[in-house]
């Protein structure tokens, strides 16, 4: 069931969220950081941590920078040491940690015989992105997938990887058929992936490559066991974005929360930092088939849902843009938007079904991904167990693609069990019950519904336009409080020291490899 919209409108907003995404992905181009440099040695097999549990990742790529900057990229001069040293990745890591080896660039027959080598070296990780996609398939193909749409995904948090497996268990023998293992309260913030399985995190556990082993293999056995493939999300945010994608892709996790904004809005991470990190984030993403989920509910905790509607549809339209320029499909695309609507509002409901339309209606093929209420649950259980029924109905008229499971303890204590299990009763009665309701459910093409989803769509317009305006466009957008109402300057925020402009002699084995142009 679709709204009854202008096409040529959705068009001209399309157009015009490519008119301001544009710039930001040329200056993406431009744009080394730390995070992208360490993703290619990852992809190239360095793995592991000192005794301290610093990455020797890290430990690379900061002794090049020391020596040379990082403007040329690492791989020519670590490809350069290795050949010169006759060393494998571990050991050059340990030496240049140790402060033994010094690095160049190296140019000529030199040059070129280390780009050969390094994109020999980031070639297997690369392959072993497309054996997970194929691994997949195959799986799916064998023991089946989720019987119904939407897909339920239900989150689990308990900061020990250990405990996050039964319950993550529990709840998909119990419906859902996707896990989300919440990360660590701070996790984004820190420059470097910790390593290992890690059994003490704060409201969540820690993204790590070995964490997100032993989760992937549990699902697959409980996957078996049901008959159906349960798919696994993280997320691929924050100051080692690319970083996470990659071991994501490596480690065949399905979904990961990337959103183009969300980092600066709400982690205060640098802008430049952000978008040249996303784009290699979602190159990964889209070569091994892993499905993203963005952020714009988190827009309408801070902002009011009706009056920033608006920015919501703005911010889809541009991940839509950033995501399609890196190769990510429609399929591929859980666009964020959420049931956020202060339920005291007269007619919220009515205003929930138009929103969530809307953005059926501009991206009838990509798996919207509908959030629950959090802004407005009070601690009052009964209530916001009604609030999550409606939230559910919701879903069921508008064929959402991704319902993120609401919690009644919403705002009162970490979930038990017992309360996800309630939840995904509450999941199952109303998407029973409704059925295909959307098959039946047309708004009047005049109503109230049809004209606020085209009022909200014609403010996206309005303010894309405006966007496009501003002198350094996106940019100051963000710096003026235009989204979520968070002011980020784009000369500001974590991670700037870790961003550079790209020399003539930059070398990115990973980046050419995943735009096709070796």
């Amino acid at each position: 069931m679709r709204l009854e919209l202008d096409p040529r409108t959705i068009a001209q907003a399309r157009a015009l969220a490519a008119k301001v995404g544009d710039p930001i992905v040329e200056m993406a181009k431009k744009h080394t950081t730390v995070a992208v440099e360490r993703a290619t040695l990852r992809l190239a097999g360095l793995a592991g941590a000192d005794p301290d549990g610093t990455p020797w990742v890290n430990h690379l790529v900061d002794a090049v920078r020391a020596d040379i900057g990082l403007e040329h990229g690492v791989a020519l001069p670590v490809w350069q040491a290795l050949a010169a040293h006759d060393n494998d990745l571990s050991r050059l890591a340990e030496e240049a940690a140790a402060g033994q080896v010094t690095f160049h660039l190296p140019e000529g027959a030199e040059a070129e015989l280390a780009a050969k080598h390094a994109r020999e070296a980031v070639g297997v990780g690369i392959a072993r992105l497309d054996a997970s996609r194929v691994a997949r398939e195959r799986m799916i193909a064998e023991i089946g997938d989720a019987p119904r749409k939407p897909w339920i995904y239900l989150i689990v948090a308990t900061g020990d990887i250990y405990e996050d497996i039964p319950q993550a268990q529990a709840a998909a023998r119990e419906g859902a058929d996707i896990i989300a293992v919440i990360r660590s309260t701070g996790q984004s913030l820190l420059d470097y992936v910790p390593e290992g399985a890690t059994r003490e995190g704060f409201a969540g556990t820690y993204a790590t490559q070995e964490n997100f082993r032993l989760m992937r293999a549990a699902l697959d056995e409980t996957s078996r066991e049901l008959g159906r493939y349960v798919r696994l999300t993280n997320y691929a945010s924050g100051l080692c974005m690319p970083e996470i994608a990659a071991l994501a892709g490596m480690e065949r996790l399905d979904m990961m929360l990337n959103d183009s904004m969300y980092g600066i809005l709400f982690r205060d991470i640098n802008p430049v930092r952000t978008f040249v990190d996303q784009r290699l984030s979602r190159q990964i993403h889209a070569r091994a088939g892993i499905i993203i989920n963005t952020g714009e509910d988190n827009y309408l905790t801070t902002a009011d849902a009706v009056e920033a509607a608006h920015t919501v549809t703005t911010s889809q339209l541009l991940n839509e843009y950033f995501a399609k320029e890196a190769g990510l499909e429609d399929w591929q695309l859980g666009l964020g938007h959420a049931f956020e609507i202060n339920p005291d509002v007269p007619d919220s409901f009515r205003l929930e079904l138009a929103h969530a339309l809307l953005a059926k209606t501009i991206f009838p093929d990509a798996p919207l991904k509908w959030m629950p209420p959090t802004r407005h649950m009070t601690g009052d259980i009964f209530k916001g167990y009604l609030l999550d029924g409606f939230f559910n109905l919701a879903g069921a008229m508008t064929d959402q693609g991704i319902l993120l499971v609401g919690m009644m303890t919403e705002a009162v204590v970490t979930p038990w069990i017992s309360d996800r299990d309630l939840a995904l009763q509450n999941v199952r009665y109303v998407m029973d019950a409704a059925g295909r309701l959307g098959e039946d459910f047309h708004p009047a093409p005049d109503g109230f519904i049809a004209n606020r989803a085209r009022e909200v769509l014609g403010e996206s317009i309005d303010l894309l336009g405006k966007i496009i305006d501003e002198p350094n466009g996106l940019l100051d957008a963000i710096a003026d409080g235009t989204f979520g109402l968070m002011k980020r300057p784009a000369d500001a925020g974590k991670g700037l020291e870790g961003v550079a402009v790209k020399s003539e002699a930059y070398y990115n084995p990973a980046s050419t490899i995943l735009e096709g142009e070796e």
